[in-house]
């Protein structure tokens, strides 16, 4: 995925992986962390604003449009932003999202992105593993100085049973050729909890404000919630 395609290959590839989310249960653990902020006592934009959540590497958008029917649901006025790198994932995202979306896409590197408001949550799925270290640890940095109430990593675990399953699953299940390829080289590519603690104190973050916590199946999360 990370060389160069069509955008018709990429789409068909996005695609798949937005099913292998949703059939692992890869939103949950999101959910579970924006539920905890948007419940929390004293957790309030500034001035009544909308809740800006980003979300880096984006990808088909999925993450978002979920975000936006949670956020429906609850009353939640919110502003929300899809971040990546490739011009042909915001434009398969951008097509990807119903008429009344009011999703902002953006095709940027997002360190050097310079926001036109304040970010309230950053949130970034199956994007870390796609960092070399020194990348990730200016990502944390970005993040700790951008997002006022809270980031959260949603990524994959370096396991072997993890590993074979999906190099299995997605060949029976017969998605796209890239998919069945990415798919077991991104779990070796994945970080483990000691790379986290090490990248996070690289990134000057004290042990006690971030958590790093599994979910099953095969991801990792990390997490930071700041006191508004």
């Amino acid at each position: 995925m990370d060389e160069p395609c069509s955008r018709d290959q990429l789409r068909d590839c996005l695609r798949d992986i937005a099913r292998l989310n949703r059939w692992f249960l890869a939103y949950r653990p999101l959910f579970r962390w924006l539920n905890s902020i948007a419940t929390r006592p004293g957790a309030k934009t500034p001035a009544r604003s909308p809740l800006h959540i980003v979300d880096v590497g984006c990808g088909y958008g999925d993450a978002l449009r979920r975000i936006e029917c949670w956020a429906c649901k609850r009353g939640l006025a919110v502003e929300l932003t899809g971040i990546d790198l490739n011009p042909d994932a915001v434009a398969i995202a951008a097509e990807a999202s119903p008429s009344a979306s009011a999703i902002r896409w953006i095709a940027t590197d997002v360190l050097a992105w310079q926001p036109d408001k304040p970010i309230h949550l950053v949130v970034s799925s199956l994007f870390t593993h796609h960092l070399n270290e020194s990348d990730v640890i200016r990502f944390l940095q970005w993040m700790e100085i951008r997002a006022q109430l809270g980031w959260f990593i949603n990524d994959l675990s370096r396991a072997a049973v993890p590993y074979h399953l999906l190099r299995i699953f997605t060949k029976l299940a017969g998605l796209h050729s890239f998919v069945q390829y990415d798919a077991p080289v991104s779990i070796a590519r994945s970080f483990v909890p000691g790379d986290w603690r090490r990248m996070c104190a690289a990134a000057g973050l004290d042990p006690g404000v971030f958590s790093i916590k599994p979910s099953r199946p095969a991801r990792l999360c990390v997490s930071r919630r700041k006191t508004p």
